[in-house]
């Protein structure tokens, strides 16, 4: 690898307000490093963001070789840093503008989001694929496959519905259960009795997870609004282009993500709440849903179980602005 030009192009998207610096670096030149990823997502001193996320050839990396392996049709990796410079596996509101950004930039086309399977993206967390669906309302999203999913306790979860134990601040000062919920990342995810629970939580700090996993864990805590699929959007059975019609379970959500803080949304995180919301109201067999709305402070996401323990996320995928930055300044 060469060292970072003096002046660095870069995109500026988010996924309902989860907010990210695109880079594209298709032969893996830039010096993409901790240092340089947490002063670009700096919201005083750089351009500010909940990641940064570069755009190169799987081919071009070592991580990507497992992608090329799992799948030779996934020829761009999602090289993905927190906004601290710590590397994530995934990010599922960040793969979706990852891939409008490759989009607008000429990188790949339309037409392959909508034939089966989907664009096939690398990620540290196995290949992902994208496709173009319309949302609840009729929205032009992008849904991405987020492949396999597991309770990380699976007997305890069966047993007493939790396997941690969340100490958030801002509340009441009594531990509330947890459920570990693995979507190519670790969550933990914890439900409150109430919105104004929700609202009155202090996500500034992280909440106190025990046992914490080795590498960290996100925290979602979530409130139901409605388990039994009758305050959804409603149409007709759902179909390849429309999968989110019909009636959906709904809950809201906060997250507190490892390496970044609170931010506005966090792709894996709805679908972590979603199953795990899921697993409380009995799963298939107790008649919960298969696809959630999940809200959350930047706008709504949908989530829904697929066949083979897999899980889908829906959702927008904006891009806002491009530049340069001089890193001269950046580094100053």
């Amino acid at each position: 690898m060469t060292s970072a030009p003096a002046s660095l192009p870069f995109t500026k998207g988010h996924g309902t307000e989860n907010d990210f610096v695109l880079l594209t670096d298709p032969d893996g030149e830039l010096a993409l490093d901790a240092v340089l990823a947490a002063r670009l997502c700096d919201r005083r001193a750089g351009v500010g963001g909940d990641g940064v996320i570069r755009a190169v050839r799987s081919g071009a990396l070592p991580d990507g070789a497992a992608a090329l392996a799992q799948d030779p049709a996934a020829t761009w990796f999602m090289d993905y840093r927190n906004a601290d410079g710590s590397l994530a596996e995934m990010c599922g509101n960040g793969v979706r503008v990852l891939v409008a950004h490759l989009l607008a930039e000429g990188l790949v086309e339309e037409a392959v989001l909508r034939a089966a399977p989907g664009l096939a993206v690398g990620t540290r967390a196995g290949v992902r694929y994208v496709r173009r669906v319309r949302g609840p309302e009729g929205e032009d999203w992008l849904a991405v496959d987020m492949g396999p999913w597991h309770l990380l306790e699976p007997v305890r979860a069966a047993e007493t519905g939790a396997d941690a134990e969340v100490g958030v601040h801002g509340l009441d000062g009594v531990k509330r259960p947890g459920l570990s919920v693995d979507v190519g990342n670790p969550h933990t995810v914890v439900a409150l009795a109430s919105a104004a629970e929700l609202d009155g939580a202090d996500l500034t700090r992280a909440p106190l997870v025990e046992p914490l996993p080795p590498h960290g864990t996100n925290v979602e805590l979530v409130v139901l609004e409605d388990a039994l699929g009758t305050g959804g959007a409603r149409g007709a059975a759902h179909h390849d282009e429309a999968p989110f019609a019909g009636a959906v379970g709904v809950i809201r959500m906060r997250v507190h993500e490892r390496g970044s803080g609170e931010t506005r949304s966090c792709g894996t995180g709805a679908c972590a709440a979603a199953l795990a919301v899921r697993s409380w109201a009995g799963g298939v067999e107790g008649g919960a849903p298969e696809r959630w709305l999940v809200h959350v402070p930047g706008g709504t996401v949908a989530v829904r179980v697929l066949e083979g323990q897999r899980v889908e996320l829906a959702g927008p995928a904006v891009l806002l602005a491009r530049g340069a930055v001089d890193l001269a300044a950046l580094s100053a």
